[in-house]
């Protein structure tokens, strides 16, 4: 072993160490520690889910060309997504919270002004696919539809929706997130994985239940089996 490799691993287990009060126990097989700043003894240090990403393969390079489109569309669209996701759910339980009729009434008129003023000239602009892109990332942040978290609010809100998105995309505000079912919503997923990891964009989980390396491995033996 080297120099230089002796080196690395000694700096790994100082920097493991630092912050970290070792408690010695009857055992000599067992040890607990205490991070830096907490009073909680743990048995264990939680990590944070890494991947390890594979490098990107392509049959040809209109499969290429049509990955890195959508890989622009994606990127372009999740911030909207995850804000609008966001203000949807936060509208809907404040509303639930509100018992006077007036005050909902205020209270989703404000929320609606904010966000019509934050997203409208946006989402006009936005083509059909990064539309339907949209809707689609609205309903893996939520786990709802655009529909189902816009059907329960009043009319005027459901008005700005449907024009902004289902009547000038042409597509529904049903249209969901099914990435161990649908190869293009499969390779969003990937492009987010890719796009948190090198914090080009802000992680943020789905709350559906699927995971990302399972998925990775069921599109890779299709793919294989097609050939």
């Amino acid at each position: 072993m080297g120099k230089h490799v002796i080196l690395i691993f000694c700096l790994f287990l100082f920097t493991l160490g630092y912050g970290q009060e070792e408690q010695p126990l009857d055992s000599i097989s067992d040890y607990y520690v205490r991070m830096q700043g907490d009073s909680v003894l743990l048995s264990s240090i939680p990590l944070d889910e890494v991947y390890i990403f594979g490098k990107l393969e392509f049959a040809d390079k209109q499969e290429k060309l049509r990955y890195y489109i959508l890989r622009r569309k994606t990127l372009k669209v999740y911030p909207y997504a995850k804000l609008a996701a966001e203000k949807l759910v936060e509208l809907n339980d404040s509303i639930s919270k509100i018992t006077k009729k007036r005050h909902q009434k205020r209270y989703t008129k404000k929320v609606q002004k904010y966000i019509e003023g934050e997203f409208s000239d946006k989402l006009k602009k936005l083509t059909r696919t990064e539309g339907q892109i949209l809707i689609k990332l609205i309903h893996r942040q939520t786990g709802d539809t655009a529909f189902d978290l816009v059907k329960e609010l009043r009319s005027g809100w459901r008005a700005f929706w449907y024009n902004t998105t289902a009547k000038a995309f042409k597509i529904s505000l049903k249209e969901q997130f099914i990435p161990t079912e649908v190869h293009e919503d499969y390779l969003i997923e990937d492009i987010l994985q890719r796009a948190f990891a090198s914090n080009r964009l802000k992680r943020q989980k789905s709350v559906l239940d699927y995971d990302y390396a399972s998925l990775s491995n069921k599109w890779k033996q299709t793919g294989e089996h097609k050939k």
